[in-house]
């Protein structure tokens, strides 16, 4: 088994879209890493995220806009040799996308992005009151640097 980077981005999204969730790294002021779990959006190069209006992670944000997401799926447990420790591996695809956060104000923007995230999980249409669009923080990531690995591929898999 053998880790294989791909670089087709019908491949790259179709792995974002089988996740329900995804890690953002962000640095704190003082400058330690701090990761969180999250739910997303994906559209046209852009990932959406949500937030409350302040917190932790706004305040790593104001600071440093850089940020890190992180994408994985398909886990599966395997080996060479079921007695040899070193024979296990874990495979999964991965998607590890590099961008800076801007923050959209306008109410329809942020309309447009709810429904973009809420699309990750639901083919349903959603309304959103306008006292719930003030009150949430919406993250616009427009994805400068992207990469997709695959772990635990056979050797022959991919010549």
């Amino acid at each position: 088994m053998k880790t294989v980077s791909h670089n087709n981005k019908e491949l790259i999204e179709s792995i974002i879209r089988k996740c329900d969730i995804c890690f953002i790294g962000v640095v704190t002021p003082d400058n330690m890493p701090y990761v969180l779990p999250m739910n997303f959006g994906f559209d046209n190069d852009v990932i959406y995220l949500h937030s409350a209006p302040s917190g932790k992670v706004i305040t790593c944000l104001e600071q440093n806009p850089n940020i890190c997401i992180t994408f994985s799926t398909d886990h599966q447990l395997a080996f060479q040799h079921p007695q040899v420790a070193c024979s296990y591996r874990m495979k999964s695809k991965s998607v590890v996308a590099m961008g800076q956060v801007s923050f959209v104000d306008e109410m329809e923007e942020k309309r447009i992005a709810l429904n973009i995230i809420m699309k990750q999980y639901s083919e349903k249409e959603f309304q959103y009151s306008d006292p719930a669009v003030r009150n949430v923080k919406i993250w616009k990531v427009p994805v400068d640097e992207i990469t997709c690995k695959e772990f635990g591929a056979p050797h022959d898999a991919y010549k």
